[in-house]
């Protein structure tokens, strides 16, 4: 986020009375709070802060179902069958769009088969309009790629199975 966007943003959570607001993107994280109202409310913002786009309903703190005990994490998804247990699972940071390549006509970052080293470009993610490089976290073999292009992908979500070299 540049700082115009920031400034926007504690214009928003001051505007709307909300109790505060925290996020995480690409290793910064930025938390405003402001003046909690009653009952507090969770407000989505879809896209582009300046867009005149209609607002998503928001929702009272109070009206949000508790999770199950049956409910599992993200990140505690069962895997499909066809990746082996020694696989190393790199899941996603941050919730976005899910991009194989850095551009539509160009090649795909990675492909079922390619050796990647610790530190290597694998896909991007892209969040508030900015691209997030996800960069491979050890050296081996991609196995699986599990999301599709431009497809949207949660925090916690698989992106690639990797065979730890």
């Amino acid at each position: 986020m540049n700082f115009k966007e920031i400034l926007e943003l504690i214009d928003k959570v001051a505007e709307r009375e909300i109790g505060g607001v925290e996020i995480e993107q690409a290793g910064t994280k930025i938390r405003i709070e402001g003046k909690p109202s009653q009952p507090q409310v969770i407000t989505s913002y879809v896209g582009d802060l300046k867009s005149h786009a209609p607002m998503l309903p928001s929702i009272p703190v109070n009206a949000l179902p508790a999770p199950s005990a049956n409910e599992a994490a993200p990140a505690e998804r069962a895997l499909p069958a066809a990746v082996p247990d020694n696989s190393h699972i790199l899941t996603s940071p941050i919730v976005g769009t899910f991009y194989r390549s850095p551009g539509p006509e160009q090649p795909s970052f990675v492909e079922v088969g390619s050796r990647v080293k610790k530190g290597q470009v694998l896909c991007i993610i892209e969040a508030m309009k900015l691209m997030n490089e996800i960069e491979s976290d050890i050296d081996g073999v991609i196995q699986k790629i599990f999301p599709s292009n431009a497809q949207a992908v949660e925090f916690g979500e698989p992106l690639f199975a990797i065979l730890p070299d």
